[in-house]
């Protein structure tokens, strides 16, 4: 018997454990990689939360378009990125493969896509202020297109990962559900 406190049981020394049941890796490793999947999702929901207070204290006016710029094009269609984080929540609970691959999906098509055309929609900005030190739009007194850009890049490292620990992660899952199977 095992006891935190008490007396060791009689006859054993303590390193009779190696006969005992381990956990399987993949459910370890299920289990971390949910839990740095949720991590991301949350770092991707303060992003996201960012965004959509731009686009709503812009478009209702709420201050000066000096204080806080118009939002870019792209910010419009990123603001559907939500999306994949809820099918990431919901494939969470029961090992569901399915919401995960639409979560996996739709991180590419609404999280990726926006912050690659992004890039694009920003860069001739983004070189006129290299050239000429010149911005026109601003963010709390900096320029908007280095926020962004910075926003950008913190945005693409957390969905990368996010997709890459998913891929992990249904692999992970594939792994026991074929063990179930040849059982």
């Amino acid at each position: 018997m095992a006891s935190r406190a008490g007396p060791r049981a009689a006859g054993t020394d303590g390193s009779d454990f190696h006969h005992r049941e381990k956990v399987a890796s993949h459910y370890q490793m299920s289990v971390t990689l949910k839990s740095e999947i949720k991590k991301l999702i949350i770092a991707h929901l303060v992003i996201w939360t960012l965004l959509t207070l731009q686009v709503i204290v812009s478009h209702m006016k709420l201050v000066s378009h000096d204080l806080i710029a118009m939002p870019y094009q792209w910010e419009y269609p990123y603001l559907l990125s939500i999306i994949p984080s809820i099918f990431g929540f919901i494939a969470f609970p029961h090992n569901n493969i399915s919401y995960l691959v639409l979560s996996m999906i739709s991180a590419g098509l609404f999280s990726i896509a926006p912050l690659i055309y992004g890039t694009m929609e920003m860069f001739p900005m983004a070189a006129q202020l290299y050239r000429h030190g010149k911005a026109y739009r601003f963010i709390f007194g900096f320029s908007a297109v280095a926020v962004m850009y910075l926003v950008l890049v913190i945005a693409v490292q957390v969905h990368g990962w996010q997709i890459y620990y998913s891929k992990k992660l249904l692999d992970s899952w594939f792994t026991s559900t074929q063990e179930k199977k040849k059982k």
